[in-house]
């Protein structure tokens, strides 16, 4: 019996080897210099990621849930403000959003793209209504274009969720640099991600960083002073000399991933699978590939026993999460969200997956249909 050819769904070891003595170099500059609270790496890494995105200021944060949480309140939204944002997306886009003190107020995606559905969101604006946070799903970007117009005409602020978009662009302009602020995450399997947790603000508004540095640091602004009631969310030090190396490299993950997603559409097009859309006007950076499959369930279970490692991003929709209830969304109310959740399947896809790779999961996927 021939052996398994193992393809886990993300590889961590396989990015860590190419940089580990170059990592090992950075943790042992922080040791030696062991200033630790919102140190050098961290103070680089945001003039070094602004610079990236395209905007004027950077702050580093705990975690992608709590830039956005901070991002918000930095941006005025105040206790029993409505926020809309996306029925399909990480729990914690709600969540963030809930512990600004505000109340999510869900809308559908668009079918092709799974972003949240521009055409949707003037229906759900009420008096309450303060802001919309568009989720640019999978690493591409939503339609920022009529979400910003529809802003402007109902005074809202915009404040992108960019935590699967690291290098993400529409029209030309990095994810981040578009609304009032943008929201990043280092989470460990991100495109450009930490060994352990972090996130990131950007923004060309001086008084929303201004705002979120003190958000992020207890509300300190002297020894022994606080301004306001605020949090403890520091980029650590250590992931952030960790996250500096990877940066220099973020150009050259994003051409793989997109080479490998290539891949894919070339040897999966003539399969039943829906594939992802690249929206004109807009790069994708694939931190997900997600296909679509009536079969889901079956074709998920089918690469496991040949060794491929799969994922669903996302198998509940926010709206109908336990944690939201309160919010009044019943089953039905999101028809395109639910109906992609029973649907979609996250394939393999980081920058180290060789061709023969993608060839080897592409043809496991064609076995399937054949049987089918």
């Amino acid at each position: 019996m021939d052996e398994i050819r193992k393809i886990p769904f993300v590889d961590l070891k396989a990015g860590f080897g190419p940089i580990k003595s170059e990592v090992m170099a950075a943790l042992e500059d922080v040791f030696a210099g062991m200033n630790l609270n919102l140190g050098p790496n961290v103070q680089s890494l945001e003039q070094e990621f602004a610079a990236y995105c395209g905007t004027k200021h950077a702050i580093g944060t705990g975690s992608g849930t709590d830039a956005i949480a901070i991002a918000l309140m930095a941006a005025g939204i105040k206790s029993g403000d409505e926020v809309i944002t996306t029925a399909h997306t990480f729990f914690a886009t709600a969540e963030a959003i809930s512990c600004a003190g505000a109340v999510p107020v869900f809308v559908d995606i668009d079918p092709a793209t799974y972003d949240i559905d521009p055409l949707l969101i003037e229906k759900k604006i009420t008096k309450k209504t303060k802001a919309i946070v568009p989720v640019h799903m999978y690493g591409q970007s939503a339609e920022m274009g009529p979400i910003l117009d529809i802003a402007r005409r109902h005074r809202l602020k915009v404040i992108e969720d960019a935590c699967q978009a690291h290098g993400a662009e529409y029209s030309g302009k990095r994810c981040g640099s578009i609304g009032v602020a943008g929201c990043f995450s280092f989470y460990y399997t991100k495109n450009l991600g930490s060994y352990g947790e972090g996130g990131i603000i950007t923004t060309n508004d001086p008084d929303i960083a201004e705002k979120a540095r003190l958000f992020r640091n207890h509300g300190h602004v002297s020894k022994y002073e606080h301004s306001v009631m605020g949090y403890n969310s520091r980029l650590d030090e250590i992931q952030a000399a960790i996250l500096r190396v990877k940066i220099k490299r973020l150009e050259e993950y994003t051409n793989s991933r997109r080479a490998v997603a290539a891949g894919y559409n070339e040897l999966l097009c003539n399969t039943p699978l829906i594939l992802p859309v690249e929206a004109s006007g807009r790069k994708h950076v694939y931190h997900l590939y997600v296909v679509r499959s009536k079969e889901r369930d079956k074709l998920m279970q089918h690469l496991a026993d040949a060794g491929i490692g799969t994922g669903i991003h996302y198998k509940n929709p926010a709206h109908l999460q336990e944690a939201c209830k309160a919010y009044g969304c019943r089953k039905g109310d999101m028809p395109v969200t639910e109906k992609i959740c029973e649907e979609i399947l996250s394939l393999p896809i980081y920058p180290e997956l060789t061709d023969a790779d993608v060839e080897h999961v592409s043809g496991k996927v064609r076995e399937f249909y054949k049987g089918v």
